[in-house]
């Protein structure tokens, strides 16, 4: 099976191809450039590299949301040029689910932090020692509001994301268990680990049809092992098998000019507007 990953939900810029259970490339990039400006030419490159076909792959698959909405929607709009063209189908994958799943292995509470503004965070909360065990699913939440959450929780946990360096200060005092901080080769979004989740969900099409996810996907499920097995993910199903057409960003929240425009529109008008909206 080949899985094309796409990751743009935040400053990062990720392009991988994962090939059955072997990373075959991946091109990250953390620099303040449009994504515009990034991800076509990071394909180019690895396609070029590898002689790459892309006909033979099985799927692109994108990370879904949330994150940013400027780069969501330049990610799922490469994604679904290519997925029309080729003919292939997309997989949208949950941006703090494949963060959390960098982490694999990783005993304790695993909990990505994405900067949403206004105090806030896009997050959730996981066990990744032995898959990806979803524990609290994706949502947005004030930062102050997670802590008191991670502290009656009472487990050790490891915090990444681009939400760390914003708010350290918070969480440094108000955390009352023992924490940590991912390193630099850990924290922040890969496209390969969307990828790789990217599989679970052709796996388990395949697994419940027997057809139409390809032939790579056939082949390694006739090799008599699950999707868990191939990716590490256990028993995660939180991936989804989507048409080109029919992909679209989960943002979780109205956009910032959205938001704005409705509390100008407000009884209380320009002292509705949304603090940090400025």
């Amino acid at each position: 099976m080949r899985v094309l990953g796409i990751e743009s939900s935040s400053l990062v810029a990720s392009v991988a191809l994962v090939t059955d259970d072997i990373m075959t490339a991946e091109y990250t990039v953390d620099f303040k450039k449009t994504h515009s400006q990034t991800l076509l030419p990071m394909l180019d490159e690895i396609v070029k590299l590898l002689e790459l076909d892309l006909d033979t792959i099985d799927a692109i698959a994108v990370a879904g949301g949330p994150g940013s909405f400027t780069g969501l929607r330049i990610g799922a709009a490469t994604a679904k040029g290519l997925g029309l063209a080729l003919k292939k189908p997309l997989v949208h994958v949950p941006t703090v689910d494949a963060m959390a799943y960098n982490m694999w292995g990783t005993s304790g509470l695993v909990c990505p932090i994405m900067d949403a503004k206004r105090s806030q965070v896009y997050t959730g909360l996981y066990h990744v020692e032995d898959g990806l065990k979803v524990l609290m699913e994706q949502c947005p939440m004030d930062m102050r509001e997670l802590a008191r959450l991670l502290n009656e929780r009472g487990e050790r946990v490891i915090f990444l994301g681009d939400g760390v360096p914003v708010y350290r200060s918070i969480i440094e005092e108000e955390m009352q268990v023992s924490y940590g901080f991912a390193p630099a080769q850990m924290n922040r979004q890969r496209a390969s680990c969307v990828a790789v989740l990217g599989m679970t969900a052709l796996l388990d099409a395949g697994s419940g049809s027997g057809a139409g996810v390809g032939t790579g996907a056939g082949a390694v499920i006739g090799a008599g092992t699950g999707a868990g097995a191939i990716t590490g993910a256990g028993d995660y199903h939180g991936a989804r098998l989507v048409s080109a057409a029919d992909f679209a960003p989960d943002y979780l929240r109205k956009p910032q000019a959205e938001r704005q425009r409705e509390a100008e529109l407000s009884a209380k008008g320009a002292a509705a507007k949304l603090p940090g909206d400025y």
